[in-house]
């Protein structure tokens, strides 16, 4: 009996740097479990060149990432999402659409590494940063053991996630 995926979206207002590592990373760290997908509430044009370093650096494959509008999951034959992230703070406090089928949500809010001034070497670490942060929240994420867990459960481990993250950065 072959293993139920998980649709997975995350999403992040300009969709060119969080939104996309989350994408890339669970990519790789989900296995068969997981396909993942990522959008913007107003996505960029183009993804972010500090992020298109940070994961080709890592060994993701960048040719299959571009931005994309949450609105295009929202269409006739979108995925139904059995999960949704928001990974900054705008696109939690923006109005993102009623998914179907109540995919259990979370918001894992992170500073935005695009914001970061200073030196070549200042803001590529904040673009580190920003990946091992996510990296640790998806590889925890991925460790549920999703199919045995009850959507309270599953709610909560998911919010969990977030907070014990968000405190070890405080």
């Amino acid at each position: 009996m072959e293993e139920r995926k998980f649709n997975v979206l995350f999403i992040c207002t300009g969709n060119s740097a969080r939104s996309i590592f989350a994408e890339s990373i669970l990519r790789k760290e989900g296995g068969d479990r997981f396909i993942a997908y990522s959008a913007g509430t107003k996505p960029r044009s183009d993804l972010n060149p500090f992020a298109l370093e940070v994961l080709e650096q890592k060994g993701h494959d960048i040719s299959v990432l571009e931005a994309k509008n949450v609105s295009v999951f929202r269409s006739e034959g979108a995925p139904t999402f059995d999960f949704v992230f928001t990974v900054c703070d705008h696109a939690a406090n923006e109005e993102c659409p009623a998914w179907s089928g109540q995919p259990v949500s979370a918001h894992w809010g992170m500073q935005d590494p695009v914001k970061v001034e200073g030196s070549h070497a200042e803001k590529s670490l904040a673009f580190h940063q920003s990946y091992g942060a996510l990296l640790n929240r998806i590889k925890a994420f991925t460790a549920l053991p999703i199919a045995s867990l009850d959507r309270i459960s599953l709610q909560k481990a998911v919010d969990k996630s977030a907070a014990s993250e968000e405190t070890a950065s405080a």
